[in-house]
């Protein structure tokens, strides 16, 4: 049987589809934290069949246009005296600045550094952006 314990101050993200679990951990360096925190991976969910859930025993600061290019279907709660203070929710965003490449090889922002990698999401079922330098797509 595996038990895990509420965490009285923190943050629970939570609806994580399995498998996306560690790209979070892994994006948040949650590696190098000092405080606790727990990765669940592969829990039985009656929404998802199986998801993953991040605990942290503190409070840090969440990208959250980061987390929702990871998985635009997670919950974020945040904790305070074991009781669930906030939700928030995450979704696609619209603008994306500095968070992955252009996928054409040629664009002006896979090579100057003072060219900072913007899209804009053109459709969110394809999860595909255009890129605001040479208009080409990137689908994630």
């Amino acid at each position: 049987m595996l038990t895990v314990n509420s965490i009285k101050r923190g943050i629970v993200i939570d609806h994580i589809e399995s498998g996306n679990g560690l790209k979070i951990f892994e994006k948040l360096k949650l590696a190098d934290v000092e405080f606790p925190v727990v990765l669940l991976m592969n829990v039985p969910s009656e929404k998802l069949g199986k998801k993953d859930i991040i605990k942290i025993q503190d409070e840090i600061d969440l990208d959250l246009t980061m987390l929702g290019l990871i998985d635009p279907n997670i919950t974020i709660n945040i904790i305070e005296d074991d009781k669930i203070i906030e939700k928030k929710k995450v979704e696609l965003p619209k603008k994306v600045k500095g968070l992955f490449k252009c996928d054409n090889p040629r664009c002006i922002s896979n090579s100057d550094n003072y060219a900072v990698p913007t899209f804009t999401l053109v459709d969110k079922e394809k999860v595909k952006y255009k890129c605001s330098y040479c208009d080409d797509f990137t689908y994630l």
